[in-house]
């Protein structure tokens, strides 16, 4: 897998660095992501060690040649590059820091990357918490659920130092399709949790849709095709992260035609949209919030013709 690169992020690999040689990797936490990653690691050069609170977990990948051990501490001993996939910040912090955590059993130089989706604070003070052993915590939780870690296309968002991520770039690769560097430890999980907001937010809209679609009498399965075919072709919300700020935009920033009149349509289908919830009984709250903010979402005056 070589998955594409933001600017700046490289691919561990460019000309005169050659492969950074980081022996076996450790993968802890093999649930219903982790593990689909954890096997895209099972070619991986140096070998693979992985560790779970259930045996079942592991015993596949023990059948397929990796190295199983039973404390997150062995893990430490064993390897210098670590990933963590547990359920929450409770986890995270006995998986790196308890008696038998990573820390216990790592050397100077090992880098533990927190793929959990956790607060960014605990990111950092872990970080911190380890500063001095010269063990490293990055933050790089993932994005693109089962499917993307079953078929090796997860986006990953870092937040740590560039050399640890530089040590961590090749194990990465083996299972994703974009990995980004956002800023210092804690900025990835930042990063997460922005993306997934607009995702979650998305999907409440998309019931909205939905109980608005089915009181009109249409196929909610049609309705679906035609939003994915649709998606496909524009990039659905991420179409609209075209600018560098959120900021309200200068009268003469190149983008404020086509932004200022995506206002006008959208404005224009909302209205439509809330004139028929009215019509149907439907209550659309979303649509109605959309409508009042869709031009400050956009960095668009209210009215740019006037306003400009």
């Amino acid at each position: 897998m070589t998955p594409s690169t933001e600017p700046g992020t490289g691919t561990g690999t460019e000309p005169g660095t050659g492969p950074i040689d980081v022996g076996p990797i450790g993968f802890i936490g093999l649930g219903a992501i982790g593990s689909p990653i954890a096997r895209h690691l099972l070619a991986w050069p140096g070998g693979l060690v992985v560790c779970d609170v259930s045996p079942e977990a592991t015993a596949p990948f023990v059948e397929a040649g990796a190295t199983a051990v039973a404390s997150p501490r062995e893990v430490g001993e064993r390897c210098a590059v670590v990933s963590v996939m547990v359920r929450d910040d409770e986890q995270v912090r006995e998986v790196i820091t308890g008696v038998d955590g990573i820390a216990a059993g790592a050397s100077a130089g090992t880098v533990i990357a927190i793929h959990s989706t956790i607060r960014a604070e605990t990111a950092e003070q872990l970080a911190a918490e380890l500063a001095d052993t010269g063990i490293e915590v990055i933050d790089a939780p993932v994005s693109g659920s089962v499917v993307g870690a079953v078929e090796g296309t997860l986006a990953v968002m870092v937040g740590g130092d560039e050399t640890a991520l530089e040590r961590c770039r090749e194990p990465f690769e083996c299972w994703s399709g974009l990995i980004v560097h956002v800023g210092p430890v804690g900025a990835g999980t930042r990063a997460k949790l922005a993306r997934n907001l607009l995702q979650f937010v998305t999907f409440a809209a998309a019931g909205e849709a939905q109980r608005l679609a089915e009181a009109a009498g249409i196929s909610l399965r049609r309705l679906g095709r035609i939003v994915r075919h649709s998606d496909g072709i524009t990039g659905g919300p991420s179409s609209v992260f075209l600018r560098p700020t959120a900021a309200p935009m200068a009268p003469d920033d190149p983008l404020m035609g086509p932004l200022s009149h995506a206002v006008v349509l959208g404005e224009k289908d909302l209205a439509l949209a809330l004139e028929m919830g009215r019509e149907l009984g439907v209550d659309l709250p979303m649509a109605t919030y959309a409508y009042d903010h869709l031009a400050a979402a956009l960095g668009v005056p209210d009215d740019p013709e006037t306003d400009a």
